[in-house]
């Protein structure tokens, strides 16, 4: 609960405490998405005071949501394959495209997602990818590609951690062995949770955020993590690295969506208008390190952090990522399965 002091705090909203003034807004995001002084910036020049409710992983925040019937929320964060499963339990509302200006910005490749059609039901707010952050006064040998986990096991036991995302991490090990992040064949699932348990020993941790202090003291050797979260990291250390896989690996898109029970609609607007001033965008790639899918912010960017390839990778790495795409209701299923009898014990 320390993050409370910092303008957010860890999911604690359960339920709707009734309508809200029009000056005070809900929000469910992932750690790292918003600051103090962002939060100051939109209040000063809206008079809307937000409060920021965190999640570690898509799947907790659904199920929270499902849980609780989505308590005060006004506005939720989810990556891009969650957004079509939300809308499927019409928990999220069409976005009213008039209200919002700033659409016109988007690079080409954010305003028709294969996600979510012509941004009907969302609206992106970063991208990035998945790789492996490390130490590299500690590794002295780079990984340049997933099966380095495997190969150096020994080396990396218990100094190892991975997402918290039963996508993000069996799509990965699918990728190592030849397969598609989307992989909807049950033998290669059967297959990739296989491999997966014979890490198991080598992993100290499934954390999507919890690495950080952790490789920052040494405690931890190497993590999964989204780009955006070792370009943060990087900064503070420098013997720190971001290798993105070679034979591939996720392209994401988190989003920004209003739920059919957000009882302050305006507000929403308001944050997503705010946060899409180009201006305000670009600060936010400097300052809380992700990728924006805004081109005007992208124009505002000095040369340096244009040219950083954690942040925007070269064209021919990202060829070679995959997005998290939706899957059927029984093969969702068996991921889980296989996640939980990868994680349990």
């Amino acid at each position: 609960m320390a993050l409370s002091s910092c303008g957010w705090r860890l999911a604690e909203v359960q339920s709707s405490p009734g309508p809200l003034p029009p000056n005070k807004m809900y929000m469910f995001t992932w750690a790292g998405y918003t600051d103090q002084e962002l939060l100051d910036s939109f209040a000063e020049q809206t008079g809307i005071e937000v409060i920021a409710d965190v999640f570690d992983s898509n799947e907790a925040m659904l199920a929270k949501i499902q849980a609780s019937g989505g308590g005060a929320y006004s506005l939720i964060y989810p990556s891009d394959y969650t957004v079509k499963k939300m809308a499927e339990l019409g928990i999220i509302s069409e976005i009213d495209h008039s209200r919002l200006p700033g659409l016109a910005n988007l690079i080409p490749q954010f305003q028709n997602p294969g996600y979510d059609p012509n941004n009907r039901y969302s609206v992106p707010i970063s991208w990035g990818t998945t790789g492996l952050i490390y130490n590299s006064e500690k590794i002295k040998q780079a990984p340049d590609d997933w099966n380095y986990l495997w190969k150096f096991q020994q080396t990396l036991y218990r100094r190892l951690t991975l997402l918290n995302d039963p996508r993000e991490v069996m799509g990965a090990t699918l990728r190592m062995l030849g397969y598609s992040y989307n992989s909807t064949n049950p033998e290669q699932l059967k297959e990739a949770y296989q491999k997966l348990v014979s890490l198991k020993p080598a992993i100290a941790s499934f954390t999507t955020d919890g690495w950080r202090p952790q490789i920052l003291s040494g405690d931890m050797n190497m993590a999964m993590c989204y780009s955006a979260d070792a370009n943060e990291m990087m900064s503070e250390d420098e013997n720190l690295r971001y290798a993105l896989p070679k034979s591939g690996s996720s392209l994401w898109t988190d989003t920004m969506v209003i739920p059919k029970f957000a009882p302050n609609v305006d507000a929403a607007y308001a944050w997503i208008n705010f946060v899409y001033q180009p201006s305000i965008a670009a600060k936010i790639c400097q300052r809380l390190s992700f990728a924006t899918p805004n081109k005007k912010a992208m124009e505002l960017l000095p040369e340096e952090v244009r040219n950083n390839t954690s942040l925007f990778p070269p064209e021919a790495a990202l060829e070679k990522c995959e997005r998290i795409l939706p899957v059927s209701p029984d093969i969702t299923e068996l991921y889980e399965r296989f996640w939980t009898q990868l994680t349990s014990g």
